[in-house]
């Protein structure tokens, strides 16, 4: 799957991330917190950072042990929360690393790597008709998102 877009859900005003399969069948939205919503914005915009976030931080350690992420599973849920695992290659060595779908996809798109989700979760999680998101909402999610502060964190 590939990151769709990002939006606001409108029931609980959370950052929702929105995954779509490669052949734009299945949607799956997943909601997330609003520092991996700013990581993700920032990966799909490409727009430079000062100094490295968390996931850019991820990457660099990958990358200076000569590590490499092979992809990220989206393989359960339970109680309404995601779970995915990060498939990672060391010294011809596969280990899978347990993450938050959020934080996975953050670094996926740093590195690059792949995105799957299990067959369960698109069948009983994924829909097959896009919801739109109207200007208006992204518009909203932008400014949350340009007025986000460290503060809003320990809420």
């Amino acid at each position: 799957m590939k990151v769709d877009k990002l939006g606001i859900d409108l029931l609980t005003h959370d950052p929702v991330v929105i995954l779509k399969d490669m052949d734009g069948s299945h949607y799956l939205p997943i909601l997330i917190g609003p520092f991996e919503a700013t990581a993700i914005a920032l990966a799909l915009e490409g727009a430079p950072v000062p100094r490295p976030l968390s996931h850019d931080l991820m990457r660099n350690i990958l990358e200076t042990l000569n590590a490499n992420l092979e992809q990220v599973v989206i393989h359960d849920i339970k109680d309404s929360t995601f779970f995915a695992k990060l498939i990672v290659r060391t010294n011809g060595e596969i280990q899978e690393i347990d993450a938050r779908p959020s934080d996975g996809i953050a670094l996926a798109l740093r590195v690059p790597a792949p995105i799957f989700v299990s067959d369960k979760i698109v069948l009983e999680e994924a829909t097959t008709e896009k919801k739109t998101i109207n200007e208006t909402e992204m518009a909203r999610f932008k400014k949350f998102l340009e007025d986000l502060k460290p503060s809003d964190f320990n809420r």
